[in-house]
């Protein structure tokens, strides 16, 4: 068998797949990093990936079994609303329950940006232009620092400021720059740098050029999303074709997937936004055919049904599920573990891109969950080994 990396791919997949080829590499944009609690967002760390809770925060155990169920799912960062006060205040309660950092939402009520920090938010999120003027600006800043919070500056295309609206006539990228500037200005006026900023827009295209023009405008962490991309299935489009295109630019260094569906979904997308361009690699990667008259079992069936026994994966591992030999022992040379289909109800068995023997199309699905189970157990014995 072919020797592992420690990141759960076979040392031959990273030599033969080309990792450190051009067309593979993303430059990302050089960024100055922040902290939003013990996470690094920014300069050299990992893409982090956020979610939003829905709960009513002042159901404050209802968001914390929210949020873990997010964190279970991979999230770095989870987002609360903070409307009123009891919101802020059960902040206390669920910062102290849950392990990620918590970015209290701020609209309109700076008191509400002072509560939250005070009560255990790792990270504000405010517009500057919508909770008043400069004093009231100075009084969040100052609770947001002696608190050791970080801010995120939010622009979105549907609540510009009226004057930007009637300089340009429409939301459009230039005023959306311009309004995310002169929110930084608010907190650079105070000696405050600790800031990410977003800029944000349904449509695609929107988004996509205010992003661009925001890069290269200014050094501060930039927070990914196509905000109210819509449900599971158009809104992952949306977002994977939105901030795809921004991260492949290498632009980007957190994200959050808006969708309408359970939060766990969006930190799914997440990842496989990241995954796909190689950016993150936590879970399963399931490589299979869309099958034919070809295929030597049902290839559609089985890769639902691993998707369902591998979810609880962790680790990176690459899985190959092909329906016949045309493709699947290439497909099988560049991944930790694969299958492909045969005949007579038999299909060859991959490691490493090794042959390991036959399966049958009864007992496949067994022994490749056993054998996902297995290399996780390794990659995380490893990693045991490595922190220590």
């Amino acid at each position: 068998m072919a020797s592992m990396s420690k990141n759960g791919m076979s040392e031959n997949h990273n030599k033969e797949i080309g990792l450190l080829r051009p067309w593979r590499q993303i430059q990302r944009r050089k960024s100055r990093q922040i902290m939003v609690g013990n996470v690094p967002v920014g300069g050299d760390a990992p893409i982090s990936v956020q979610s939003m809770t829905n709960t009513l925060t002042s159901d404050a155990q209802a968001t914390i079994d929210q949020i873990k169920a997010v964190e279970e799912a991979g999230a770095d960062i989870v987002r609360v609303s903070c409307p009123d006060t009891e919101s802020s205040l059960a902040l206390k309660q669920i910062t102290k329950a849950v392990d990620v950092p918590i970015v209290a939402d701020i609209h309109f009520h700076y008191k509400r940006g002072i509560e939250a920090a005070q009560n255990g938010a790792a990270c504000l999120r405010i517009n500057p232009g919508n909770i008043g003027g400069k004093e009231r600006v100075r009084e969040v800043v100052r609770a947001a620092r002696d608190n050791g919070c970080s801010i995120r500056i939010g622009v979105n295309a549907g609540s510009l400021e009226k004057e930007l609206l009637e300089k340009y006539a429409e939301p459009c990228p230039e005023a959306m720059i311009e309004s995310a500037l002169m929110h930084a200005r608010m907190l650079q006026d105070e000696d405050f740098h600790e800031f990410k900023i977003s800029v944000k827009a349904s449509d695609v295209f929107l988004t996509v050029a205010a992003y661009q023009g925001l890069a290269d405008a200014i050094d501060c962490p930039l927070h990914l999303g196509v905000t109210e991309a819509g449900g599971l299935r158009m809104g992952g489009i949306k977002s994977a074709i939105g901030m795809g295109n921004l991260l492949w630019a290498g632009i980007g260094d957190t994200i959050r997937v808006s969708l309408s569906a359970d939060p766990v979904e969006e930190i799914k997308t997440g990842y496989d936004i990241l995954k796909s361009l190689g950016l993150r690699t936590r879970g399963i990667n399931i490589i299979s055919c869309p099958s034919c008259a070809r295929q030597g079992f049902d290839v559609i069936k089985t890769v639902e049904t691993l998707e369902k026994r591998l979810a609880h994966i962790h680790e990176p591992i690459s899985l190959s599920i092909i329906g016949c030999v045309v493709n699947g022992p290439g497909e099988a040379a560049y991944t930790d573990i694969g299958f492909t289909g045969g005949s007579a109800g038999y299909g060859m068995m991959y490691a490493a891109g090794d042959r390991t023997g036959k399966t049958s199309n009864d007992d496949m699905v067994e022994d490749i969950v056993a054998r996902v189970e297995e290399r996780a157990a390794i990659l995380r014995n490893e990693r045991e080994l490595a922190d220590k």
